[in-house]
């Protein structure tokens, strides 16, 4: 979506950036791996078709998608490149039309050397906040493989309490319903995050 195409949200382990052109080769190369595509349930693409994807992820309302970047190595020098960084990305689809404030939320850590350090649970937070705070949203949803427990058991630690399991797309569904409770527990937990302009390939704000 073109609401976060110059926001750049800087945490404590990961920072997130839009998803440009620029990320699209490492991107391909991560999706090649058929652990992602089965995590994802992604079919493989081109790499043209992949540049094409990220142009209508950034145009599309209903998408809000920014490529996770690992804190340390970005912040390291000013000349390393975004793309040298890259760990994974998080995403929101915004597709219930019955409900414009339930978002449908998705995390990959791709970068082996990057799993197991906090950087998905980071990512999901700062994600569900800008959710709450830029975009409205109330409830989230997470659809995850039955496979993949790491991913579930974060997503059970963020208070999301799992509401369905779909034996033939062999998914659980995991939910969030943000209270006030919750919206001060969220706020809290990203109290650190600050929100800075983003300019495609540039690296002024190091």
């Amino acid at each position: 979506m073109r609401l976060n195409e110059n926001v750049l949200l800087l945490g404590k382990k990961v920072v997130l950036v839009p998803y440009t052109s620029e990320h699209v080769p490492r991107y391909h190369e991560w999706m090649k791996s058929e652990e992602l595509q089965r995590l994802t349930a992604s079919e493989p693409l081109t790499l043209e078709q992949e540049y094409s994807m990220q142009q209508s992820w950034r145009e599309d309302a209903d998408k809000c998608t920014f490529i996770v970047l690992d804190a340390e190595k970005w912040q390291a020098q000013p000349s390393t490149t975004e793309e040298s960084c890259m760990a994974g990305d998080v995403n929101l689809f915004l597709t219930n039309v019955g409900d414009p404030s339930l978002g449908e939320i998705e995390v990959m850590i791709a970068e082996p050397s990057c799993r197991g350090k906090g950087f998905g649970t980071e990512s999901v937070l700062m994600m569900m906040s800008y959710g709450v705070t830029k975009l409205g949203l109330t409830k989230f949803e997470a659809k995850i493989g039955q496979g993949n427990e790491p991913s579930i058991r974060m997503f059970q630690k963020l208070h999301f309490e799992q509401v369905a399991v779909s034996s033939v797309f062999q998914e659980v569904t995991l939910r969030l319903t943000v209270n006030e409770h919750e919206r001060q527990w969220l706020l809290e937990q990203t109290s650190h995050v600050e929100e800075k302009c983003y300019r495609d390939g540039s690296s002024e704000s190091h």
